[in-house]
């Protein structure tokens, strides 16, 4: 029996008052001098700011794998994790670091959801032209808040991502550098730096989250890939100018799965019943159910779970807070029912899904291999 009224010991949940991405950039701004950010992580001020973002790079996974990257295992010794918000998925931390705001208020609430009044899937990723951003994310973005403080802003990421629909809902306002490699990256981003008295500067490097995915975080793969982010990251800390910080930083951790944590929630006629559109990822399913019947899924995901994942109301997530405050416009495009997966379980769609039901890392959950990310710290003096 899946009881939804006590969560699962497991289970974490996201710091959104003080220590977690919502909280470190309008700290970072706070600590440029922009007018009216608060600053919970009080950083020390600086004249510039660089955010060095690793997709995939977990506190956890990178406590145990130190031994690969000696310049970032000399900064973990004075540092802690903060946490991502949820689900604990690129596009939702993406847009928090970007923002300044949980889930609930940007609105961006998982990997993908139904489209408010439709059955129609949206990725997030795979942002689709008719949705705007500007009305899907309306709230300004850190680089907006900086810019009109004087606080020049760029944004140094693959071109692939140049004027997508994610992009522009959580990096407007910014000025796009494309930069493929981690030589163009580590070299774009110090530029980027030196231009300007006044700099904000956020890196964005996406390769360590794919080899966990498809190898897990325990492979040979992950580990070497560690080892380039590494160097990365020594790179662009050589690279500060005087009176700089560099914050080191990820979106989600990962968990690896075998082959007995994977349950088809997709194919089994008791998940279907009540089903008008199955959404979310492996590791957080997002369930959107037929006219009133919302409590008899839930119900029936729980029995067919059992301690395998906390399934829960939409109600009882936002009462709980997971998604932070919800603004009226972003409820709708919460699933009506959420299956959290506890343990290493995956709760695969493998018609939906037919790559990812394949993959041996995953994210998405509570629990804190995926939920904890490190805040490493490196600074230059005036």
């Amino acid at each position: 029996m899946n009881d939804r009224s006590a969560p699962a010991p497991d289970l974490a949940g996201p710091d959104y008052t003080a220590g977690s991405l919502s909280a470190l950039m309008p700290s970072v701004l706070a600590s440029l001098g922009v007018p009216g950010e608060p600053n919970p992580l009080d950083l020390p001020p600086v004249r510039r700011a660089c955010v060095l973002v690793v997709d995939g790079m977990g506190w956890e996974p990178l406590l145990a794998h130190r031994a690969h990257a000696p310049f970032l295992s000399d900064l973990l010794d004075s540092a802690a994790p903060i946490t991502a918000g949820f689900p604990t998925t690129t596009a939702t931390s993406l847009t928090s670091l970007g923002t300044g705001l949980a889930p609930g208020h940007h609105g961006v609430v998982g990997y993908q959801v139904a489209l408010p009044g439709t059955d129609r899937l949206f990725n997030h990723l795979l942002w689709r032209d008719e949705v705007d951003p500007l009305v899907w994310q309306p709230h300004a973005t850190v680089y907006e808040r900086a810019e009109r403080a004087g606080v020049r802003t760029a944004y140094v990421a693959d071109g692939s991502y140049e004027g997508s629909g994610l992009s522009v809902a959580l990096a407007r306002g910014s000025t796009y550098v494309p930069a493929a490699t981690i030589t163009e990256l580590a070299v774009r981003a110090g530029a980027s730096l030196a231009a300007h008295d006044r700099a904000l500067v956020l890196v964005y490097h996406p390769l360590l989250d794919g080899y966990g995915h498809r190898y897990g975080i325990g492979s040979a793969y992950w580990r070497a890939e560690l080892g380039q982010v590494d160097r990365l990251a020594e790179q662009v800390a050589a690279a500060l100018p005087p009176d700089s910080a560099l914050y080191i930083t990820a979106d989600h951790g990962m968990v690896d799965v075998g082959e007995a944590d994977r349950v088809d929630v997709e194919t089994p006629a008791g998940f279907r019943a009540g089903v008008r559109v199955l959404a979310g990822e492996a590791r957080v399913r997002q369930v959107y159910t037929r006219e009133g019947a919302a409590e008899d899924t839930a119900a029936a995901w729980g029995e067919l779970l059992g301690d395998r994942a906390r399934v829960l109301l939409r109600e009882e997530a936002v009462a709980e807070g997971l998604f932070g405050g919800v603004e009226d416009r972003v409820g709708p495009r919460i699933g009506d029912v959420l299956a959290v997966a506890r343990g290493t379980t995956v709760l695969l769609a493998p018609e939906l899904e037919p790559g990812p039901s394949r993959f041996v890392g995953h994210h998405g959950s509570l629990t804190t291999a995926e939920l904890n990310v490190p805040l490493l710290r490196v600074t230059t003096v005036a």
